[in-house]
């Protein structure tokens, strides 16, 4: 029996940034198009639901992954894109883009393991990054031991869920991993796609949660 815990990072805050090609005075009736982070997706759809009612100017946004969006945006194919890793200041000016925080959300792990109670289970910077690393096999190692006395913990293997596509809250994930250890720096590292040591991969959000 197998046991998992989802790629998203430790209590760590990150803004969904929405990054657009220009301002213009829209009619009624005229249509928006947008594209990206499938985390302000849920927030998005009575956002726009709500604005085009009000306005009827249609806004549509497709929940494709922040690397998704941001392609797009550089392609000039959508007028607008939500992603949750923000974008240089270089890169912004060479595309003609500005961008703005949207949304704060937290990045949380989540664990599906037997006779452990919601909130119970603790883990430091440290042992997530080595369990992602594939170096904490088993949820009663001792380092997991070590930060949770008194907590029966199965010994079982962990298998780890991320996500398998461009994504902004890989990178928010990735980047807070890279700070809290040296290994993972200097191994996968921060970008919005990573080569895994292991684990799963589910697409967007919602894959990641349900695997």
């Amino acid at each position: 029996m197998m046991k998992k815990i989802t790629g998203n990072a430790m209590k760590y805050a990150a803004a969904a940034v929405a990054a657009i090609a220009g301002v213009a005075v829209m009619a009624a009736g005229a249509t928006i198009n947008g594209a990206g982070a499938s985390f302000p997706a849920p927030v998005y759809t009575p956002w726009t639901y709500t604005y085009t009612k009000a306005t009827g100017t249609q806004v549509n946004y497709q929940s494709v992954g922040s690397g998704a969006g941001i392609a797009q945006i550089k392609a000039k194919t959508v007028d607008f894109a939500g992603s949750d890793n923000p974008l240089k200041k270089e890169d912004l000016e060479k595309n003609g883009l500005v961008q703005f925080p949207m949304l704060m959300g937290g990045v949380v792990t989540v664990v599906n393991l037997p006779g452990v109670k919601p909130g119970e289970l603790k883990l430091s910077g440290s042992v997530l990054a080595d369990i992602y690393l594939g170096k904490i096999k088993k949820w009663d190692d001792a380092a997991i031991k070590a930060l949770n006395p008194g907590v029966a913990l199965p010994s079982l293997p962990v298998t780890t869920v991320h996500r398998s596509d461009g994504s902004g809250t890989t990178w928010i994930f990735t980047n807070y991993l890279s700070k809290v250890s040296e290994e993972w720096a200097k191994g996968p590292g921060c970008d919005k796609d990573v080569k895994w040591p292991g684990g799963i991969g589910g697409q967007k959000n919602p894959g990641v949660a349900t695997a």
